[in-house]
């Protein structure tokens, strides 16, 4: 009798397989929305078939910081996307495994489930948070690795096909899965904490040089920053649109013309965010400024003329807005502001 019960359970194991997950669910993470966010713009953009779940934010987290996506196991996400730097780099332009350097600066990561247009890169090449994961890791100046590579290795692990079971119900291990964790971890990196912030919500105070910078900014006949990087009511401060902002008279990158196609989004590029400026240095999109004093000076007198030039560039005959040096200043104080000191230091980003 023994026996017989012994074998039928040996046959019932026989067709379980590693996915049998019965009565077992990953755990819901909705975000936590900042109330400055809560309180001027729509809720955030998440994908249905990618919820937020504790298991799938902390397996996205460990993949991110994780080299074993490079090639040879020596860089992962975030040698490139610092915590320290808004998860930026502190590099005009970044090296890969190789020692060879890009031609983009790599962009800050916040606030990305607030991108409603759903383009992401400097370029809009990539079309949801998740597709944007997916190309760091092939490409040959980048981790230079090979996606089939990359999977193999993590089913190898030891640890990884159970935080893929826990995450996902399946220890099934594929690069869209992988790509999905990435970008719920990504979904979770919120900046709201700044002084500015706090100054909206009746929290803190401005200096008169803080107040002054933030009237240049607003102002048409001053610093007009506000139609790219918006204002109060978008504490987003960004369009998260494709503009052409005079840096150069002549192409050698087409930004959004090369993924459109299209030559009048020939040097456009995607508006950044202005928070966490103190961090995210240095600026552009091949960051050619190297100081924010620099930023300001390009759109004070700097500003070169192209065939696509932004029609908001209105003072484009002038080489800029031509603001008085008092004026920078004071400009420079407000954009300061929009810094988020305890985004940097949170330890639910970390390592």
């Amino acid at each position: 009798m023994k026996k017989g019960i012994l074998s039928l359970v040996a046959l019932i194991c026989l067709n379980c397989s590693d996915d049998d997950t019965t009565g077992y669910q990953p755990t819901s993470m909705p975000l936590e929305i900042p109330q400055i966010f809560s309180n001027n713009i729509i809720p955030p953009v998440i994908p249905n078939d990618n919820p937020q779940t504790i298991e799938g934010v902390a397996l996205g987290k460990r993949l991110f910081f994780d080299k074993i996506l490079s090639a040879d196991g020596t860089q992962a996400c975030a040698s490139c996307h610092s915590p320290q730097t808004g998860f930026t780099d502190n590099t005009a332009t970044s090296d890969g495994i190789d020692g060879v350097f890009g031609t983009r600066n790599s962009m800050p990561l916040f606030n990305l489930a607030w991108n409603y247009s759903e383009r992401f890169n400097w370029d809009g090449k990539a079309l949801s948070l998740e597709q944007q994961a997916e190309e760091p890791v092939e490409n040959p100046i980048e981790l230079h690795s090979d996606w089939n590579e990359v999977i193999q290795r993590l089913k190898n692990h030891p640890e990884y096909p159970e935080l893929f079971r826990r995450a996902f119900e399946t220890s099934t291990i594929t690069k869209e899965l992988t790509t999905k964790a990435i970008a719920q971890f990504e979904r979770t990196l919120i900046s709201a904490n700044s002084k500015f912030d706090r100054y909206s919500l009746g929290q803190a105070t401005l200096t008169e040089q803080e107040i002054n910078g933030l009237d240049i900014f607003l102002r048409e006949d001053k610093g007009d920053c506000f139609h790219c990087h918006g204002n109060p009511n978008n504490p987003l401060w960004t369009d998260n649109d494709f503009h052409n902002n005079g840096l150069d008279s002549v192409f050698t990158d087409l930004g959004l013309g090369a993924v459109t196609g299209d030559p009048n989004d020939n040097g456009k590029f995607r508006s950044p965010s202005l928070r966490n400026l103190a961090y995210t240095s240095p600026y552009m999109h091949d960051g050619r400024f190297a100081t924010l004093d620099e930023v300001i000076d390009h759109y004070s007198e700097g500003l070169q003329n192209s065939p696509t030039i932004d029609p908001l560039m209105k003072k484009i005959n002038e080489g800029g807005v031509q603001l008085a040096t008092q004026e920078k200043a004071d400009l420079k104080a407000f954009l300061l502001s929009l810094s988020d000191p305890s985004f940097i230091n949170n330890l639910d980003f970390q390592d």
